[in-house]
């Protein structure tokens, strides 16, 4: 009698194998479709096992974010490299800043690991300031880089940089949820405005009130 086949050991998906299928499902069915019993059969592992390595869905999240934003930081950093004038990479850089559209699956995430903060642990809250860091820091480089060539009007390029993402970030909840009157390139429009009246040198006020002559 020929002998049953042995059973052998289904070890785990890669980890990034884990967190592109919640990105995939997050697009496809949106937060509310995204359960670890449903992504569990996505990737072939049961629910507890998935418990085992993320401990909680928070944490599945903020991976998954962190994830997400890895690839957004390796394309923003190139973005930034390239030649070209400051302002043609400041584009570039609120380009791939704001939300493809209505709901975006990347915003999505962020808006819900926002939501969740509030009860966040120490790691967790430090881990989601790093993300928002890497965003701020190469915006300032960035800022004063063109103030530095006479490409922007001088400002400070910190308390700049703080103003416009605040401003980026309530456009991106607008496009993400859907709100009319908001899609991405209505946005892309009123931050290309927004760059226009405060950056672009001569005289009048620049972000932080200040009267600068030409």
């Amino acid at each position: 009698m020929t002998p049953a086949p042995r059973r052998t050991h289904q070890s785990a998906p890669p980890r990034e194998e884990v967190l592109a299928a919640v990105m995939a499902t997050v697009a496809e069915r949106g937060l509310d479709g995204l359960t670890m019993a449903g992504l569990g059969r996505e990737v072939g592992m049961s629910s507890g096992h998935l418990l085992y390595y993320f401990r909680t869905k928070d944490e599945l999240l903020l991976r998954t974010l962190e994830w997400s934003e890895n690839r957004l930081g390796a394309e923003r950093r190139a973005l930034l490299a390239r030649p070209g004038s400051a302002r043609r990479r400041l584009d570039a850089y609120i380009g791939l800043y704001l939300p493809a559209g209505h709901r975006d699956p990347h915003w999505t995430l962020w808006l819900e690991v926002w939501g969740r903060s509030q009860n966040a642990d120490d790691d967790a809250r430090a881990r989601q300031a790093a993300i928002e860091g890497a965003w701020h820091r190469d915006l300032v480089a960035l800022l004063a880089e063109g103030v530095s060539r006479g490409e922007f009007r001088p400002v400070d390029a910190d308390r700049f940089a703080a103003r416009l993402r605040a401003l980026l970030d309530g456009f991106s909840v607008h496009v993400t949820v859907g709100i009319p009157g908001t899609g991405r390139e209505q946005v892309l429009a009123q931050a290309a405005e927004f760059l226009d009246e405060t950056l672009t040198p001569g005289p009048g006020p620049d972000a932080t009130g200040v009267t600068t002559a030409s």
